[in-house]
């Protein structure tokens, strides 16, 4: 008679088998749910979250932006919110100094990006700002309208994916900066993909450390590509105009302004 010993202690570790493979698996299955859940958060929620911030931010910046009673007329512009006919001297762009960290000082439209497209400029490019406000200007270069490189940083796909097309800029492109003094207007001209220990992009003349600047620049940045960070890619436009708050606002972002002014 054969004994069953050894047949009942070889099931018993078929079962432990089979019982350590199915924790596995539900351990890989919830796994992967946190996973999906995390992206769902990280590309979804987080664009959610910041875009509230960042409508909120830009339609109170345009409410306390605009003028609370026309200013003196200027030759050859239109008061109050109409735009400007044709181009018109206003002489030299005024500076704002630098605002204080994490505060709103202006707000961006780029038209190739949507007929809605604007998002708040605010100071600094720590994760406070880029992942709430969603542009973030460095510290360390010029304000809107001064000679040298104003530079912003911007997340691609994530906390409001404020710059997610700037690869979809085409030279000549029309960049509208709004801050208390007026509308800057800049024209896009080339990008540039490079490492992100590339800081000699943001000097005031762009990868030439020794040269003097002769020209404003608006310079965007972000990550590169979409959906990574291995590289940075830069955007380049160079100020063309600028007019005042009470030239009314430059013709191509009239009709956008007068309604974030009425969401106001």
């Amino acid at each position: 008679m054969v004994s069953a010993g050894p047949k009942g202690k070889r099931g018993r570790s078929g079962s432990r088998r089979v019982s350590v493979f199915g924790v596995a698996g539900e351990l890989l299955v919830t796994f992967g749910l946190l996973a999906l859940l995390f992206v769902g958060w990280e590309f979804w929620w987080t664009g959610v979250q910041a875009g509230a911030v960042q409508s909120k931010a830009v339609e109170q910046f345009v409410r306390e932006a605009r003028p609370s009673m026309p200013l003196p007329a200027v030759p050859g512009a239109a008061s109050g919110p109409e735009a400007v006919a044709g181009p018109a001297d206003f002489g030299l762009p005024p500076v704002a100094d630098a605002p204080a960290p994490g505060e709103t000082f202006g707000v961006i439209y780029i038209p190739r990006f949507g007929a809605e497209y604007s998002r708040p400029l605010a100071e600094g490019t720590g994760m406070d700002v880029l992942d709430t406000l969603g542009l973030g200007r460095y510290p360390s270069t010029t304000m809107p309208g001064a000679p040298g490189n104003f530079a912003v940083a911007g997340h691609r796909q994530t906390h409001g994916a404020v710059l997610d097309n700037i690869h979809t800029l085409v030279p000549g492109d029309k960049l509208y900066v709004q801050t208390a003094d007026g509308f800057y207007t800049y024209v896009f001209r080339n990008t540039e993909i490079v490492l992100p220990e590339r800081t000699d992009v943001l000097l005031p003349v762009p990868t030439d450390p020794g040269a003097s600047p002769q020209e404003s620049l608006l310079t965007l940045t972000s990550c590169n590509p979409r959906f990574g960070q291995q590289e940075r890619i830069i955007a380049y436009s160079v100020l063309d105009s600028w007019q005042p708050l009470s030239a009314g606002p430059p013709a191509e972002i009239a009709s956008q302004l007068a309604a974030l002014q009425e969401e106001g």
